[in-house]
Order: C-alpha cells, then structure tokens, then sequence
C-alpha cells in the first residue's frame, strides 16, 4: 500500500499543478470508499480554489477557500492528473475539473481509500487529532522514542508503527530502517536502550527521506502524482527478500509474522 514516501511523492507531484487553480466541477462515480464520500461533496467542492497542498502522516491535505479535502489512498489508490480527453475506466471514482484543462482523477481499485471534507482545522479532525509527531520532524529524535517506549513489553517494530507514537513508519519502511539501526524487530521495545534508539530514529529518518528523494516505492499498482513509479524497491535491503542473501553478512534473510504483517530482518545483523 501507499505508504509515507508514495504520499508524499504524490504531494510534490501534484502541488504546482494545483496550487492557486480551481476545481471547475467534480464528478463521483463512486461513493462507497472506506467510508462514504459525502453526496454533496460535488457541489461543495465546484469553484473551490486549491491554496495549498499538505501531507499528514499518510493523509493528503488539499486545503481550499472553502475547507479542506482529506484524501487517502488506502491499499490501491492514487491521484494523478489526466488530460480531458482521457476516459474514465473502472476504477476511475472521482474526477476535478480544473480551470488549467487538466483532470485530477483519483483510482481505487480496492476502494480502501477515502475522500472526507472538513470546514474546520484539519489537525483537530477525529482521524487527525491523536497522530504522534511526523518522523523527519524535530520533534522525532531517539529520546523521544526511548521515554515512549519505556515500560512496553510490544514488539519494537510494532512500537514504530504506531501512529500515536510516531506517523508513516509503515510496514516496508520500519524493517528497513530496524535493519540499519541493528535491532530485531521482534525485540521487546522497553528492552532497548537510549543509544540503539538514537540510532533507530537516525535510520527512520534516513530510510523514508531516501524513498522520498527516489519517488517512493513501487508495489503493486501506485503510481506518483505525477504519472512516474517509485523506484525505491530496487534498494530495499530486508523487505521481501526472506530466503535471499543479506547484504550485510551474506546470511539468509528471514521472516516472521508480527501483529499480523510479514516481517523481515537479519538474524546476525540485528540484535
């Protein structure tokens, strides 16, 4: 699925082609996403000028002179901007028209993403309010992370993806970043020191803005805002690689099954 690095692509993909236009008319043909895109959206959102785009944790924040749109991409789904001319296909759920001529046109063929609208402040919205700090932020560092895992008998890796905890850290990116830090993933979080967690925020930071620089990765059907895949896949060290030589030590890469996400790590490497 999208995650952190795919959203954020799809943020700076789209951005100059949004900001400061507006969104002639909107179509959905589909309403029944994740949870239903309210029936008046189309007309809510028709003459709506873009001021800017944002990103919170995986949400997509495209706020406006009338409020603010929420986007999600859930497992399948991605924006990206289409020339009229181009027909929807079946998985073509929502389309702006926007006053440059260009379409953007949200696909979703699982229909796990969403589409919601809030007139007040994004951040106080109930998907937004309880979201720990955003990870390449200064308000993420190690100390941060080893005073909120103290006490924890959790798995790390289920610690880093807790999004009360910390934002973004998906499934592909916290095996990877626990890979560099040297840490199992399997590891009881409040086992672990303030040292090793100095270094597991240094590779969090390092993994996702390697995939942002690289255009996220590319699994299954995403596709960046601006119509290129990610290319980060092809540098993964860990992740999908179970049986495979790790590129650390040469042993076996493995894989277990935590909080039920495949998990994969180095059994010499990570401690």
């Amino acid at each position: 699925m999208p995650e952190l690095p795919e959203v954020e692509t799809t943020r700076r993909g789209l951005a100059p082609h949004l900001e400061g236009h507006r969104v002639r008319s909107a179509r959905v043909r589909q309403h029944r996403l994740r949870w239903p895109v309210d029936k008046g959206f189309a007309r809510r959102i028709s003459g709506a000028k873009i001021l800017r785009l944002e990103r919170r944790a995986k949400y997509l924040l495209m706020h406006t002179d009338r409020g603010c749109a929420i986007w999600h991409l859930g497992m399948s789904g991605s924006l990206r901007l289409v020339g009229p001319e181009c027909a929807a296909e079946k998985h073509d759920h929502i389309d702006w028209q926007l006053d440059s001529g260009l379409v953007l046109r949200y696909r979703d063929p699982r229909r796990f993403g969403a589409l919601l609208w809030t007139g007040g402040e994004p951040a106080e919205h109930e998907l937004l309010a309880h979201l720990g700090p955003e990870p390449l932020s200064g308000d993420f560092h190690g100390d941060y992370l080893f005073s909120a895992s103290r006490g924890r008998r959790q798995a790390v890796k289920a610690l880093i993806m807790d999004g009360r905890i910390v934002v973004g850290v998906g499934n592909i990116y916290a095996s990877e970043a626990l890979f560099l830090a040297g840490i199992r993933p399997d590891k009881a979080a409040g086992s672990i020191s303030r040292a090793r967690y100095l270094r597991l925020a240094e590779a969090i930071k390092e993994v996702l803005a390697r995939a942002i620089e690289q255009g996220g990765t590319t699994l299954r059907d995403f596709i960046g805002g601006d119509g290129q895949p990610g290319y980060f896949a092809q540098q993964l060290n860990v992740y999908g690689r179970a049986g495979q030589p790790c590129p650390g030590c040469g042993r076996a890469i493995r894989d277990l099954i935590l909080a039920q996400r495949n998990t994969f790590f180095c059994s010499r490497c990570q401690r």
